[in-house]
């Protein structure tokens, strides 16, 4: 239980940290215009993401789950700034 509740509050922040980053940059226009409503989300996504954690079976199973959805939000943060499909 303890594996998954670590796993939930650290993986869990980065998760809710990309998830952030996506909605600030994903609607169209500048994201300064949408950094408030995105900061204001991350506090329940990151709650969503601690709960996630406890769906799994096993601490390592969460902290693999949560560590590569962080990783793959990260990317696609990345990805929309490499490519310039952000303002």
């Amino acid at each position: 239980m303890w594996a998954r509740a670590l796993a939930g509050l650290c993986a869990g922040f980065f998760v809710a940290a990309a998830a952030s980053g996506l909605i600030a940059w994903l609607p169209p226009g500048p994201w300064q215009s949408v950094i408030v409503p995105s900061m204001v989300a991350f506090t329940p996504l990151w709650m969503l993401a601690a709960l996630w954690a406890f769906a799994f079976r096993t601490g390592l199973r969460a902290w693999l789950w949560l560590s590569a959805s962080a990783a793959l939000g990260f990317a696609l943060l990345w990805l929309l700034r490499h490519f310039h499909w952000v303002q």
